[in-house]
């Protein structure tokens, strides 16, 4: 059976529904980074997510060609990832999304290197006859977070943001996003498919010690 990440790292991606602190460890991941709307048709965001699955199931098939990966073993691609902010605002403030900038990412195994990740993006150039050059490997060494499952529409999200804020508070822990530890969001359901109210987004926010 193919390894899958969700249910083997259940406290990274199946939170409950009220707030919760974790301790993210430093992971691998392919990105594409962009500005903007996400809901715009044919915008830069909804193309980001084609060139990251692109490269995302070069890999996983790569078991079927001649680019061997030591140490790879079958797995489930991790879900669609991203970490977003505006610039001069604290937190996301979701009536001005033209101005989002954003990072969007799916987890890779760490059996994958950058010399395995350049080789799967030489692949899928040549194969899909797609520049796929703005993608990039990243290393994101996450940390200290509250984290939450949000149930509902995305711009419902602030609601669950302040619930968490407040736990972390209680907690003795500050909010502590920066310029590197940014707003991280976790999409477990596929927008396409499932109705707005029935949305999992997995909200993470990170914090250090007060």
């Amino acid at each position: 059976m193919a390894f899958d990440f969700k249910k083997e790292y259940k406290e990274f991606y199946l939170p409950k529904n009220k707030p919760g602190i974790v301790a993210i460890p430093r992971m691998n991941f392919i990105a594409f980074r962009g500005h903007g709307d996400p809901n715009q048709e044919d915008g830069e965001y909804k193309q980001s997510i084609g060139m990251l699955y692109g490269i995302a199931f070069t890999i996983k098939m790569s078991k079927k060609g001649s680019h061997q990966i030591e140490g790879y073993f079958d797995y489930v691609v991790p879900p669609l990832e991203g970490f977003w902010w505006q610039e001069g605002v604290k937190g996301i403030d979701c009536a001005h999304k033209e101005n989002f900038e954003w990072i969007s990412v799916i987890r890779l195994p760490d059996f994958v290197t950058k010399a395995d990740f350049d080789w799967a993006v030489e692949e899928a150039t040549r194969k899909k006859k797609t520049d796929f050059s703005k993608v990039e490997f990243l290393t994101y060494d996450e940390g200290l977070c509250v984290q939450c499952m949000h149930i509902g529409p995305y711009d419902e999200e602030p609601a669950t943001v302040e619930m968490m804020h407040e736990f972390m508070e209680e907690q003795g822990y500050a909010l502590d996003i920066t310029e590197k530890r940014l707003h991280h969001e976790i999409y477990l359901s596929d927008a396409r498919r499932v109705a707005p109210e029935r949305l999992r987004t997995v909200v993470r926010h990170p914090i250090r010690k007060v």
